[in-house]
């Protein structure tokens, strides 16, 4: 992640009354009319967030006599520090010529005119909007010449019954007023936390199947989803193991997979250094070049087998006749069936990637634009462009019934060199298409994945019964339901009870599934169902309750498990065991019978 504002990324404004929102900052070179608006709160041109940190908050200045144009106040820690403590010496300790004593816990008294000392509180406050001087056109006149710490502060002391007001409720107030008249924002980066909360308060939560952080913080637990590093042959360096490859069935709209990649550290551009755009990338040569420390795979035509250079080259490092003769021959020519030089293929990573299956012509992962990722316009430089692989069902379960499958026919060298450019271009484009197609699909149906993660309103029985035999031993298995109701009915698939009804009398492979047995409950173990959420609280001395306005909706569910294989043959134990028992005396004999 950047450490200042791009241009073209997207931040997160946080507003005054606590509001998120989500903007794109888009420069503008030639004039600089190029206009972030935060409704109410103001506008201010994008080019003056350019090239600043994060985390800072920032005041808008409005165009005046003094300042022709809008422009942006940075607001200082000590100035912030200053409002968000209450100085208790500053709110009034009397109230209608009333002794009031406040007690360490803050609790306020107060002592009425026979003696007595009752709490202090808003009971007999009556709110009425006359006890505010100013008038609403007073109020919008002043908008237009004054700051909003000088409305809020001709507002505090306007108000007739402020001193009747309880501390707590003093800053409430004053809290309530910074939020509505304050021009203040503060530019955060965008990650998948704020992304998740801008979704679930401001836009439309089913979109993301009203997954809260809590719950995604335990899908992101139990899936054991982390940046592992490529295992290679100490003897055959390009003999590379795959590593980090983890499947998942996401409906929140990208969501899961922002998240999912946000762990493995593939979400996020890097930022590049002129040292960095120099440096030569790595020959592609090799079977498994690295790329950003990561295997990729090679277009097939641009796999140049060690033994033919070596082969062609004397022991003294000088090409031999035949080599020479070779590449003067074919110097002439252009290659006709190599893409560029450094091209890197898409969906191409063997480590740390990311399977994503869909049910429709196109995943739905909108949400990734967010993050730098257009699937429709992909960034090469971007690390999804490798990482993340995507198949439909149709793909995975019938391939032969895809046409982007079949393999399209191969045109001769001859051919192709009386081929103008764009019918060429196509050729090479339907090639590298099947090419890519072909390498995902048969490599999600390999398996050997090391973990499954599903979010879809989808029978999770049914996807289960295809996914789990293409996990490895030991694979976690995570599942999110907003509603328990079929995270009830899996988990009961996958009980005791079944499971030792199952071992006991097998069905045959060929009666699979059946009406008892809609997938094979041996497949998985450790099963368990939780949820949870986080409520807050306000807690003060009397006055401890929840949130009155905190948000409901679905509760979510999780149902995790384990993957485990099957053990070939018969299970015995082996070994010379004794059996002990007690004589008369209280000692112990041993009885090898």
């Amino acid at each position: 992640m950047h450490s200042s504002i791009q241009p073209h990324s997207y931040v997160v404004l946080r507003l005054p009354s606590s509001t998120l929102k989500i903007v794109q900052v888009v420069p503008n070179t030639l004039t600089p009319d190029r206009i972030v608006s935060i409704g109410k709160f103001g506008s201010f041109p994008a080019n003056l967030l350019l090239g600043r940190p994060y985390h800072l908050t920032f005041d808008i200045l409005e165009k005046n006599e003094s300042n022709p144009q809008t422009d942006l106040r940075i607001v200082s820690a000590a100035e912030l520090h200053a409002e968000a403590i209450l100085d208790e010496g500053d709110s009034p300790s009397e109230s209608r010529d009333e002794l009031s004593a406040d007690t360490a816990d803050g609790v306020e008294y107060d002592v009425q005119d026979d003696g007595s000392v009752t709490l202090r509180s808003n009971q007999n406050t009556i709110d009425d909007p006359n006890r505010q001087s100013l008038s609403l056109e007073d109020i919008e006149e002043l908008k237009k010449l004054s700051t909003g710490r000088d409305i809020i502060e001709l507002l505090m002391k306007s108000h007739s019954g402020l001193d009747e007001k309880t501390a707590f409720s003093l800053a409430k107030y004053a809290v309530r007023k910074r939020g509505k008249y304050l021009k203040r924002f503060t530019v955060l980066p965008l990650d998948v936390s704020l992304l998740l909360e801008w979704v679930l308060t401001e836009k439309e939560a089913p979109r993301i199947m009203e997954l809260r952080e809590e719950l995604l913080g335990l899908v992101l637990c139990w899936s054991n989803v982390h940046h592992m590093m490529p295992l290679s042959n100490a003897y055959c360096p390009d003999d590379v193991s795959a590593s980090g490859r983890w499947l998942v069935i996401d409906e929140t709209s990208g969501l899961i997979v922002a998240a999912l990649a946000e762990k493995i550290g593939v979400l996020y551009e890097e930022e590049e250094d002129e040292e960095d755009e120099e440096r030569e990338l790595p020959d592609s040569s090799r079977s498994y070049p690295q790329l950003n420390g990561m295997p990729v795979k090679v277009h097939q035509s641009d796999a140049i087998s060690t033994e033919e250079k070596c082969s062609d080259t004397q022991s003294n490092g000088v090409p031999s006749d035949s080599a020479a003769n070779r590449s003067s021959t074919l110097q002439p020519q252009m290659p006709v069936n190599r893409p560029p030089k450094h091209s890197v293929r898409a969906q191409s990573a063997t480590s740390n990637s990311i399977t994503l299956l869909h049910a429709a012509t196109q995943p739905n992962i909108s949400l990734l634009k967010y993050f730098g990722y257009d699937d429709s316009n992909a960034n090469e430089k971007h690390h999804l462009f490798m990482h993340l692989k995507t198949l439909s069902w149709l793909q995975l379960l019938s391939p032969e019934a895809d046409s982007t499958y079949q393999e399209p026919e191969v045109v001769p060298d001859n051919i192709l060199q009386t081929w103008r450019g764009g019918k060429k271009s196509s050729y090479f484009r339907k090639r590298r298409r099947w090419e890519r197609v072909k390498d995902v699909i048969d490599d999600t149906r390999r398996g050997d994945f090391d973990g499954l993660v599903i979010a879809s309103v989808m029978e999770p029985a049914e996807i289960l019964r295809h996914l789990l035999p293409l996990l490895k031993g030991g694979a976690p298995v995570v599942v999110f339901s907003p509603n328990v109701e079929p995270l009830v009915k899996l988990t009961d698939l996958f009980s005791k009870a079944r499971r030792t009804a199952f071992m006991i009398n097998p069905p045959d492979d060929s009666d699979m599934p059946t009406e008892d047995f809609p997938i094979d409950p041996t497949l998985m173990l450790n099963t368990m169902l939780q949820t949870s959420r986080a409520r807050s609280w306000q807690v003060l001395p009397g006055r401890t309750h929840p949130l009155m306005m905190a948000r409901g909706g679905a509760e979510g569910y999780i149902f995790t498990g384990t993957r485990v294989l099957k053990g070939e043959g018969a299970a015995r134990a082996r070994g010379r065991f004794s059996k002990k028992r007690k004589v008369e005396r209280g000692e112990e004999i041993e009885d090898d019978s």
